[in-house]
């Protein structure tokens, strides 16, 4: 039996960032699994519009983008699940499987100060306080306790990986407008 997907094609908006891939149906009635690229999903809670793009491999059940308006998002174990509107059953929520979420990164919750986005940090320039450069942040990596960014930089020619702590005995401050972060930290750690 093949299920038609009504859903509402859509621009993806300018500031759009990638924050998760829908897994699977969840239930009978329409609700689906949502693995979040991030321990603190959020941003998945805050907005109640989603913006699909389908899965690079497998079946397409849609094409372009789409916008998907959420009724409801939560918790449930150690995963998120979802259900939107004209997602009614198990087949339409599986159709949905591996669509790529993205939402507008002016949709995300408020931080406090001293609080960042993963995505704000990547791609930042690292110095010390003496005004070495240690590299640009490549990505962030969860340890469990600590979160560390990984620095990537040349020597001899040769591309390298620094990691530093994300932690306020290192950090001295980080500049977003200025696209900097500035770490007590030597280049031989």
């Amino acid at each position: 039996m093949a299920t038609h997907l009504s859903l509402e094609p859509a621009e993806l908006p300018a500031d759009a960032i990638e924050v998760g891939r829908i897994a699977d149906a969840w239930g009978v009635k329409g609700w689906f699994k949502v693995l979040s690229h991030s321990s603190s999903p959020e941003a998945l809670y805050s907005t109640k519009q989603w913006y699909l793009l389908p899965s690079e491999r497998g079946a397409k059940t849609f094409t372009g983008t789409v916008r998907l308006s959420i009724r409801q998002a939560k918790d449930h174990s150690d995963t998120v699940v979802a259900w939107a509107q004209g997602i009614d059953d198990r087949d339409a929520a599986e159709a949905l499987r591996g669509a790529r979420i993205f939402i507008p990164r002016s949709s995300f919750p408020s931080t406090t100060e001293d609080e960042y986005y993963w995505v704000d940090l990547i791609g930042l320039d690292v110095t010390n306080r003496e005004g070495v450069a240690l590299g640009r942040v490549q990505e962030l990596m969860s340890t469990g306790p600590q979160t560390v960014l990984v620095l990537a930089y040349e020597h001899n020619g040769k591309a390298q990986e620094r990691m530093i702590p994300f932690v306020s005995a290192f950090i001295d401050k980080v500049d977003l407008p200025e696209k900097r972060i500035t770490v007590d930290w030597q280049p031989d750690y």
